[in-house]
């Protein structure tokens, strides 16, 4: 599909709309909102983090509504195995003929967006059932490959990992989410509004706004925006500093175990261009970068003793980095 003006006018025209429409339900978080749209625009998968009790399971139900898509929900638990998200073949009979045979029962990963709520209560060994998933867009089961419906989009729920009975993420798994949100406690004006809506008998009605076709739409007009290729030699720079044995600043050599790989700058380019559709335009401005930056690195790069004993975190180090690599003069 080619970017016309047409085009672009009559999706930009409803991606407002789909905000509205969540917005209805959901109060504030405005930026988290604008992530998960982000997200989705792009084409990849977002992981949300924030303690329990912050709407995190109804904003991505709500989003679900607004979107006219099949919507799925697996509750993460210690004793969820692969089969229980993937499925699982069934012992079938033919009354015609008597005969047996094996047919495969889709689990619940076969929706359009799927909700993994609280995916660090699982172990690890379910938790990478996701993998292919995620990456291939499909899971193999007794050597048969099914494809997911599309678009296909999971948005995993965490409780931080200091509460008790979490498994921490694989990294692996981790960079495979273009995004990790987190999600703050509301203002007290929010927390006024939130209380005064849910406590009464008025129930939000959620339309559809957006079908599966103009999202396929909205996502491959996302990889026909623009962006000047002095941004992409930024992206690179910045991408390339968070590397402790590759970079010059000390504070990543100090605070950095591990920095983040090609992926972050493809999710990075990705994710501006994304957001510069969201808002209106169609060619990518250093202020997208910017705001995607802490969002895309959170996850990627990896912090090492020292830096958790001083409180320092990966956004604290892409703060610095923002401010620390020459930006392009012509930009």
């Amino acid at each position: 599909m080619e970017l016309t003006e047409n085009n672009v006018k009559v999706l930009l025209a409803k991606l407002p709309l789909l905000k509205s429409e969540i917005q209805k339900v959901i109060v504030g978080q405005d930026a988290i909102l604008d992530e998960l749209l982000v997200a989705f625009l792009a084409g990849g998968h977002c992981l949300l983090e924030g303690v329990p009790g912050l709407a995190k399971t109804l904003m991505v139900k709500t989003m679900s509504q607004a979107l006219h898509l099949s919507f799925r929900r697996i509750q993460f638990t210690p004793d969820l195995m692969p089969t229980d998200i993937v499925g699982t073949e069934i012992l079938e009979e033919d009354h015609a003929t008597g005969k047996r045979f094996f047919k495969f029962n889709k689990g619940p990963l076969f929706a359009n967006i799927v909700l993994a709520d609280e995916i660090n209560r699982t172990p690890p060994k379910t938790q990478s059932a996701l993998l292919e998933a995620m990456q291939e867009f499909e899971v193999t089961y007794g050597g048969q490959t099914y494809p997911l419906d599309k678009p296909f989009f999971i948005l995993a729920t965490q409780n931080p990992i200091e509460q008790a009975g979490t498994y921490p993420l694989p990294e692996a798994q981790l960079d495979r989410f273009l995004l990790l949100v987190k999600m703050g406690y509301p203002t007290e004006q929010e927390e006024f509004e939130v209380l005064n809506r849910t406590t009464g008998t008025k129930k939000a009605d959620v339309k559809p706004v957006i079908n599966a076709e103009d999202i396929q739409q909205a996502q491959a007009l996302v990889r026909q925006v623009n962006i000047n290729d002095e941004l992409v030699k930024y992206v690179s720079l910045l991408i390339r500093a968070t590397r402790p044995d590759t970079t010059s600043l000390a504070y990543v050599k100090d605070w950095v175990r591990w920095g983040a790989g090609p992926r972050a700058g493809q999710a990075l380019i990705l994710t501006a261009k994304a957001r510069a559709l969201l808002k209106g335009r169609y060619a990518v401005l250093m202020e997208d970068i910017h705001a995607m930056a802490p969002a895309v690195l959170r996850h990627r790069v990896l912090m090492n003793f020292k830096a958790e004993a001083e409180n320092i975190t990966s956004d604290h180090v892409t703060a610095e980095l923002i401010k620390a690599i020459e930006r392009p003069k012509a930009i």
